[in-house]
C-alpha cells in the first residue's frame, strides 16, 4: 500500500522590514506569496489527497487554503510542524544588518550542533517525524498535504536520508512554495523527491522560514 506525505513550504510572506520573523504572530503572505500557494496546490490539482494538515502560524494555514478550497478538505493543525524558535527573531541578521555583527550576540553561534534558534536539530527532526507520521496514518493508502517551514522540512528530509542534520543553511533545498513528497510503501520510506511548482513565480525579499 502506497502512501505519499507532501511536506510544503509556505509561499512568500509579506516583510517588509526584512526581519526574522520566526513564529512572532502576524506576518501573512504577500501578494505573490498567495499565488505561490495557488501554484502549488495546482501542481497537486490531480493527486489522491485525503489529508491536509498545517502548522498554526498565519503563513502556514493561508497556504494550505487554495488546498482546502479545490479539495473540499479541512484545514487540520498540528504544532509539530511549526517553525524553530529563534533566538534573533525580530532582528535583521542578513549581510552586513547589526544583529549578527553586534559582539553581544555571539555566544549563541558557538555551538553548530545547538543552533541560535535554541532548539536542537535533533528535537526538531523528532516532532516533524512525529508530524508526518500521523498525517500518514490519516492518508493511509492515499495521499497528504503538510505546511511547515524550510527549516523543519529540510531537518525532516536529512534525518530521513540519515544525513547529519547541522548545515550550512545556503546549501538547503526547499525554496518558497516547495513540496519534499516522501514516499512509502506500506511503513518503508521508498522515495523522497522535490519539487517547486511555484519557481516560475520568483522570489521577493523575506526572511523568517
Amino acid at each position: 500500500m502506497r502512501t505519499i506525505v507532501h511536506l510544503l513550504r509556505h509561499g512568500e510572506v509579506q516583510n517588509p522590514a526584512k526581519i526574522l520573523y520566526g513564529r512572532l504572530p502576524g506576518f501573512q503572505l504577500s501578494g505573490l506569496g498567495q499565488q505561490m500557494a495557488k501554484a502549488a496546490a495546482t501542481a497537486l490539482a490531480d493527486r489522491d489527497i485525503t489529508y491536509l494538515v498545517s502548522s498554526p502560524l498565519e503563513r502556514a494555514q493561508q497556504t494550505a487554503l487554495p488546498f482546502a478550497e479545490q479539495l473540499g478538505l479541512d484545514v487540520h493543525l498540528d504544532p509539530n510542524l511549526i517553525e524553530s524558535g529563534n533566538y534573533f527573531e525580530g532582528m535583521r541578521v542578513g549581510a552586513g544588518d547589526g544583529a549578527l555583527r553586534d559582539p553581544r550576540h555571539w555566544w549563541v553561534l558557538r555551538n553548530p550542533l545547538k543552533p541560535s534558534w535554541g532548539e536542537p536539530y535533533q528535537l526538531i527532526a523528532a516532532r516533524m517525524i512525529l508530524a508526518m507520521d500521523a498525517a500518514r496514518e490519516h492518508a493511509r493508502g492515499h495521499e497528504a498535504v503538510c505546511v511547515s517551514h524550510q527549516l523543519p522540512i529540510w531537518t525532516l528530509r536529512m534525518a530521513m536520508e540519515g544525513r547529519r542534520l547541522w548545515h550550512d543553511p545556503r546549501r538547503r533545498e526547499c525554496g518558497l512554495a516547495s513540496l519534499t513528497s516522501f514516499v512509502f510503501e506500506g511503513d518503508q520510506l521508498a522515495q523522497i523527491t522535490y519539487s517547486e511548482p511555484a519557481a516560475h513565480l520568483g522570489t521577493g525579499a523575506g526572511r523568517g522560514a
